[in-house]
């Protein structure tokens, strides 16, 4: 039988100055499946974990589905999506994984991000299969994953399976650590300046995602001072999360690294000059990864005081021992 307390388990002693980020508990190596198994992700726990604190939801068994258990599946009826046990649709439990989803989301305000366990009919994030009486379709949301994301749109959300694809993983860990940054951020209330010393300091990373939303971003933050800060900083984080989504490429990248370029080419001779030029238009072209030309650039502004640049999120947008710009 699992303990009782893996259906939602806190960080056991959570670091203010590292996200918490909430889990589906099988991941972490609790036996919480259905056939008393687990699904544990030593990438997870092991990398990481060595940056994150972890709290752990398990919803079938928070609404009382022992351990081991017949599997639950989605089933289209009647134009609704169900939720029902295998071989026993009679056994529904689509409003019990629904309310427990509610009930939950309502202690996670505090979560930097959510990674969910993929396939799963009450914790998949998407492409969940849905049965009916012609063929399946991969068309379903789990149905706690599905509150937990209605709830907290600005979540950063993921599957641990697509964490695999290093695009994505840089993706979402990019967003985690942003949102980590906007709780600190607005921890003691947001004011005018934290408003503008955050995005004057996230600028290049939200222009090498989604340049139209850097833009509006931009006009957001001009009105700060005029009204409600509060209102204006929902706004303001709401679409800075929407344009995160987008996933930075090397051409986007490259951009990035010409503007940062403009502010010390002044201070290089030729050779370092076309030296930084020539790795930068490598990586557009995908022959070098971005650590390279980032690694070249920090070089050059030990050696030249450049403030505003060194200020810049983009240049670490999270820990460099997780190699996220390495490949």
């Amino acid at each position: 039988m699992p303990n009782p307390d893996q259906a939602r388990a806190p960080a056991d002693t959570p670091d203010e100055s590292r996200p918490t980020i909430g889990i589906s508990s099988c991941l972490l190596g609790n036996e919480v499946r259905f056939d008393g198994g687990h699904k544990h992700s030593r990438y997870i726990t092991s990398t990481l974990g060595e940056h994150l604190d972890f709290e752990s939801w398990c919803p079938e068994v928070a609404i009382g589905l022992g351990t081991p258990r017949k599997p639950i599946h989605l089933i289209s009826q009647h134009d609704t999506i169900r939720v029902v046990e295998t071989g026993r649709p009679e056994h529904d439990v689509t409003g019990a994984l629904h309310d427990y989803g509610r009930e939950a989301s309502a202690t996670m305000g505090h979560l930097a991000g959510y990674i969910f366990k993929k396939d799963s009919p009450s914790c998949g994030m998407e492409r969940v299969k849905v049965r009916s009486d012609g063929m399946p379709s991969r068309t379903g949301v789990g149905a706690f994953a599905e509150e937990v994301m209605a709830a907290h749109p600005t979540l950063p959300t993921e599957e641990e399976g697509r964490l695999m694809d290093a695009g994505l993983r840089t993706n979402f860990i990019g967003r985690v650590f942003t949102r980590h940054r906007w709780q600190q951020t607005t921890a003691g209330g947001l004011t005018a300046a934290k408003l503008v010393d955050f995005h004057t300091r996230h600028k290049f990373f939200v222009l090498a995602h989604n340049e139209a939303v850097y833009r509006q971003l931009g006009q957001i933050v001009a009105e700060a001072g005029r009204g409600d800060i509060e209102a204006l900083g929902t706004s303001y984080f709401a679409l800075l999360m929407r344009g995160l989504r987008t996933l930075a490429t090397p051409a986007r990248h490259a951009n990035v690294l010409m503007h940062i370029f403009g502010f010390f080419k002044d201070h290089l001779e030729a050779g370092d000059k076309a030296e930084l030029l020539e790795l930068i238009d490598q990586h557009r072209n995908r022959l070098v990864p971005l650590i390279v030309p980032i690694t070249l650039i920090n070089h050059y502004l030990r050696k030249f005081e450049t403030p505003y640049i060194e200020r810049q999120v983009y240049l670490q947008p999270h820990p460099r021992e997780l190699l996220l710009m390495n490949s």
